[in-house]
């Protein structure tokens, strides 16, 4: 395994909460409406300084996807998952597009999220609104 270079965002950045690792810029922000097994997360456009895990198919609230996970390049933590294929015509447009669990992340002001204790447990996706 070589070195480790990781990209630095300028601006309102979303970062790894364990490492502090930037992950987003805020314009990268397509939707706050999402809900995971731990809470809200963000649906963003794109990421950096992340890996991607292997593809795999997940029954989730909206219908099959082809997801993959995706872990913070700085520390290894899971953040969230990467839209990979929508099978439902209507999800279509989450292809290619990457969730982040909010209380993985530190906002631009450099605080966190804490872990709604009400959260839904089980499969995880957008709200239905």
């Amino acid at each position: 395994m070589g070195r480790l270079f990781l990209v630095r965002l300028d601006g309102k950045i979303y970062s790894c909460k364990h490492c502090e690792t930037h992950l987003a810029l805020c314009e990268d922000i397509i939707s706050k409406s999402f809900n995971c097994r731990h809470g809200k997360a963000y649906l963003f456009n794109k990421v950096v300084n992340v890996w991607i895990g292997l593809k795999e198919e997940r029954l989730m609230m909206t219908g099959m996807h082809t997801v993959s996970d995706l872990f913070c390049a700085g520390c290894g933590s899971l953040l969230g998952w990467k839209y990979e294929v929508a099978h439902e015509k209507s999800q279509k447009y989450k292809e290619g597009k990457f969730i982040i669990e909010r209380f993985k992340m530190l906002i631009p002001d450099g605080t966190g999220y804490w872990v709604n204790q009400d959260s839904r447990i089980g499969g995880s996706d957008a709200e239905d609104a």
